[in-house]
């Protein structure tokens, strides 16, 4: 396949298929509200730690949602990093009834949006601040106060009261990412149709020019 056979297959206006990454601490419940954002014929009843990652698909009325499951033990948070190139949106999911780990929470959070691989992208983000149902739960307001994500400016975010056990707030969640990540996407596209051309461009004003001048050469844009 040729260079301009390789950047034509970049032009597509519409994506179907989302890359999504699940963070969050460990026992926050990413694992639980993935499954259930499956269909109801391919959940698990039984639910364990995600140990390193694991992958899981579900659909919206749009898209299909590929989604790594990161496991949010300390010693395994050091892989989401490398899935992050890949991503094309986040759910961040927070124990809303975990006051002490809210700390740790907001580190990691801090960490993701300051990676090079993050910080420039306009990468739609979703929280759940789930476990709502707990006595001990702060409101979905107060999780926002206390991970500062009135900061976040350069990126679409939006987060739910979640439940994941029952399921409540999730549909509202993902019917906010997927419109955010249509949109990504197409700003992703858009900017892929301009680059294209422009490269390919260059590539054979240079190889034509270089041929020109040495006439043993293979015209490689042919």
């Amino acid at each position: 396949m040729g260079l301009l056979d390789r950047l034509s297959g970049l032009l597509r206006l519409k994506k179907k298929e989302v890359n999504v990454l699940c963070l969050g601490l460990d026992n926050s419940g990413k694992t639980t509200i993935i499954n259930k954002l499956k269909p109801s014929n391919a959940q698990s009843q039984d639910i364990v730690p995600t140990i390193g990652f694991s992958i899981a698909k579900f659909k919206s009325s749009s898209l299909s949602f590929t989604v790594f499951d990161m496991s949010g033990q300390g010693r395994y948070r050091n892989l989401w990093e490398h899935y992050y190139k890949e991503g094309q949106a986040i759910i961040f999911v927070i124990d809303s009834s975990d006051k002490l780990r809210m700390v740790v929470a907001k580190e990691e959070l801090d960490t993701l949006l300051n990676h090079p691989d993050i910080k420039h992208r306009r990468i739609p983000i979703l929280f759940f601040a789930n476990k709502m149902d707990l006595r001990d739960a702060v409101t979905s307001v107060k999780v926002s106060q206390l991970l500062c994500l009135e900061n976040i400016k350069d990126k679409p975010w939006h987060i739910c009261a979640s439940d994941a056990i029952k399921g409540e707030g999730l549909q509202e969640g993902v019917d906010w990412l997927q419109e955010k990540t249509l949109h990504f996407c197409k700003e992703d596209t858009l900017l892929e149709m301009f680059l294209c051309p422009c490269v390919a461009i260059f590539y054979v004003t240079f190889t034509t020019v270089l041929c020109r001048s040495n006439p043993g050469c293979e015209d490689v844009t042919k």
